[in-house]
């Protein structure tokens, strides 16, 4: 997670809520950002009881996932040397295990240790333990990070009975559960923030999926881990799917819960993983990916397009 609060780089914008009657809406600043709950309850109080308790989840997370937090877990593997191992909680264990998944997908695109070497740690899941085999292994969970927050989240809605519901981490990590009344899902729209104003790009109606935007903001860059080089072709990437095609990545990882009760269940951490990977991958990768994933959703924006009135999208679909 990054320090400095700051605008996604690639929106996902929240549409048409004023035209949802009893739309509940709760907001909570955390992991130098704002989440948000959007949902539908019969019972005002009981959702803000919710939405509370869900944001003390966000907060507690924090102080385990953030590099920026001293002593927490991520800070104290950045401390270690060779032959040095801590344990570390079940929640960080599953976002390790989340992000090294990523890592290998996407042959290293994906990278939350940017190239100090992420294969030189050893996780040991069962034990909660993370073992350095090399000194100066660096990791930042990024939107790792956030997306797992926003799939902790939904989770707990679940728990309290609230179905109808989406919930956000700065725009840029969105996962929608069941759709309001009378409708087929939540109004979605991609866009790229600007000096004036967003653009909007596409829009989706979002029923039970999972959606993450990474781009690249003014005097920003993206690093390709790989090789160390700027990502400069590619202006924003977006991807998704619905919550069981994106939860499937981990199960075929074979990446459990914490509780040992079933496959992890994460889908906008999966989602926030591959977005970032998608900035990098050439269009053939993604094809690959799209193909060996039925269901992953892709699109992406040139950096030569933002200069288009109508900035094109190239969408990556499985093609079966």
């Amino acid at each position: 997670m990054k320090s400095p609060r700051e605008s996604p780089a690639a929106g996902i914008a929240v549409d048409k809520v004023s035209a949802y009657s009893g739309l509940l809406r709760f907001a909570h600043g955390a992991m130098a950002t704002t989440f948000e709950i959007y949902c539908f309850c019969d019972d005002e109080t009981y959702a803000r009881q919710a939405a509370g308790a869900a944001f003390n989840l966000i907060d507690r997370l924090e102080l385990e996932l953030s590099r920026f937090v001293e002593n927490s877990d991520i800070a104290r593997i950045n401390d270690l040397s060779a032959g040095e191992s801590v344990r570390v909680s079940p929640w960080t264990m599953e976002c390790l295990l989340i992000a090294r998944m990523a890592y290998q997908e996407t042959g290293g695109a994906f990278d939350i240790s940017v190239g100090s070497g992420f294969d030189n740690l050893e996780l040991d899941s069962g034990n909660f333990l993370v073992t350095a085999r090399t000194d100066g292994v660096q990791l930042d969970l990024g939107g790792i990070g956030k997306g797992y927050a926003v799939d902790r989240v939904a989770e707990l809605l679940t728990e309290w009975e609230i179905q109808s519901a989406l919930v956000h981490g700065g725009q840029s990590s969105v996962l929608a559960m069941d759709p309001p009344a009378n409708s087929s899902g939540w109004s979605l729209s991609l866009s790229i923030p600007r000096q004036k104003k967003d653009a909007t790009l596409t829009t989706l109606s979002a029923s039970r999926q999972a959606f993450s935007g990474s781009g690249i903001q003014k005097n920003d860059h993206i690093l390709d881990p790989r090789t160390m080089g700027p990502v400069r072709s590619r202006a924003a990437a977006w991807a998704g799917g619905s919550l069981e095609v994106l939860s499937d990545f981990c199960r075929a990882a074979g990446i459990r819960n914490p509780e040992d009760t079933g496959w992890s269940r994460s889908p906008a951490a999966v989602a926030e993983g591959l977005s970032t990977a998608m900035m990098i991958l050439s269009h053939g990768e993604i094809e690959d990916c799209c193909l060996k994933h039925p269901g992953l959703e892709v699109w992406l924006l040139d950096i030569d397009s933002l200069q288009a009135e109508n900035p094109p999208l190239f969408v990556h679909y499985p093609r079966l």
